[in-house]
């Protein structure tokens, strides 16, 4: 019976230890909220076209685990992305999430009111799984600067 019970504290310990493990490995509402401003303060430093390159450099310092920069003009045409270039230059106005939220409208809706979170739910490359999202949003000039969260 000792055995196991020590057996079932070993485990749940192994558990609650993965659990921070996994936590450690996410970006948080606060660090989201940092990296933008840190974007911001960049673009109004060295300009769009040097900021966007440094944003979507897959060595560029706008990356932290499972965070990110991406950027979009009012019109919802990507601008800069630190997770995949490919969609830089695409107009993603469109795009809706499972539930048939319209993501990058609500991040510019957001965005016109001059900064703020928008939610919605999109795959976690992590756990290959749909997951809530939160994406904090600021507006520079003509564009906006978001970096999302995994809640």
């Amino acid at each position: 019976m000792k055995t196991l019970f020590k057996g079932l504290v070993v485990g749940l310990c192994v558990l609650a230890l993965n659990g921070v493990a996994l936590a450690a490995d996410k970006g948080t509402a606060e660090e989201a909220v940092a990296m933008v401003k840190k974007g911001v303060a960049f673009v109004k430093a060295n300009g769009k076209e040097k900021a966007f390159a440094e944003i979507s450099s897959p060595t560029g310092q706008f990356k932290d685990r499972d965070l990110y920069i991406m950027v979009y003009d009012m019109k919802g045409i990507n601008q800069a992305h630190g997770a995949n270039p490919r969609l830089i230059g695409k107009n993603l106005l469109e795009i809706k999430d499972v539930d048939g939220v319209y993501i990058v409208k609500g991040l510019i809706a957001v965005a016109q009111k001059g900064s703020g979170w928008f939610d919605y739910k999109w795959p976690n490359a992590a756990t290959k799984t749909v997951e809530d999202k939160s994406t904090y949003v600021e507006k520079v000039d003509d564009v906006l600067i978001g970096v999302g969260i995994y809640k």
